[in-house]
């Protein structure tokens, strides 16, 4: 694949049957506002699931800008990450964050899975 850095269907886990095969044994990075699950995949490259609820996150507004950051943030980082399904989980306080805070926190979280994994 060439370095483009789009985010095209195959980047996405998009079936329920993906998200399982994620929760089934995943290595873990977390930090208190949001945790990455990933597993290996047969793929050359990684795809991103995100669960952001309702519970978590009240307003729709808020709950979608949380996602287009991480999907931006993956977007440009996926050339990094090993081959794995990462599913991102938002947890209560993360509405919270300002967006430079996110990308910054996002960003670490990509750079431990990658260590988790090649380390």
């Amino acid at each position: 694949m060439n370095n483009s850095y789009t985010f095209p269907r195959e980047l996405r886990l998009l079936t329920p049957k993906n998200f399982q095969n994620v929760f089934s044994n995943p290595v873990r990075a977390s930090t208190p506002e949001l945790t990455l699950l990933a597993v290996p995949n047969k793929l050359e490259h990684p795809r991103l699931g995100l669960t952001i609820s309702k519970k978590n996150v009240k307003l729709a507004c808020k709950r979608n800008r949380l996602k287009r950051i991480i999907r931006e943030s993956y977007r440009l980082h996926q050339h990094q990450l090993p081959a794995v399904d990462i599913v991102a989980i938002g947890k209560k306080g993360i509405q919270d964050l300002d967006n430079p805070a996110l990308h910054k926190m996002v960003e670490k979280l990509w750079r431990k899975l990658t260590r988790r994994y090649n380390g």
